[in-house]
């Protein structure tokens, strides 16, 4: 089943400052109106969760968590694009429950095996970080216990 969606690695360029804008601008116009539609409120949360700024990412995520939560039609896209916002903030743990989700109704989405990778590669990335930590912390442990047995032995 093929799908209109963009690969995961097309989804890290953000959009412009100004198209951003467009975006929500429309957003708060419709808001002023107290009526936003769907398809603006999702364009505005997809916009949010592109861009390079985690206070966009997270607010995009909340917007896309409403939309989930309300308009069932619109869940497919909205888990692709919660678990691409948790991906970007780094949470990990998130990202990979929501793509599962999305991976459960449609195995064969590329977008989402890709997204996926990209999950598994993040965590790893991340335990290696823990990892390079806590030899760090062992070896300047065993530095700073060495050099108080060699004063004890003065």
């Amino acid at each position: 089943m093929p799908t209109e969606l963009p690969y995961a690695a097309d989804a890290e360029v953000s959009l412009s400052y100004d198209e951003l804008d467009v975006l929500r601008l429309q957003h708060e116009k419709e808001l002023a109106q107290a009526h936003v539609t769907i398809q603006t409120k999702f364009n505005y949360a997809w916009g949010l969760v592109k861009s390079p700024m985690r206070e966009h990412q997270v607010e995009g995520v909340r917007l896309l968590q409403e939309i989930y939560r309300a308009e069932p039609t619109r869940r497919r896209e909205c888990l692709y694009y919660l678990a691409l916002g948790h991906y970007k903030m780094g949470n990990f743990e998130e990202a990979k429950r929501f793509n599962a989700l999305l991976l459960e109704k449609e195995p064969t989405n590329l977008q989402a095996q890709s997204l996926g990778q990209l999950i598994d590669k993040g965590v790893a990335r991340e335990g290696y970080i823990g990892m390079a930590l806590v030899g760090g912390a062992a070896a300047l442990g065993t530095i700073l216990l060495a050099t108080l047995v060699r004063r004890a032995r003065r």
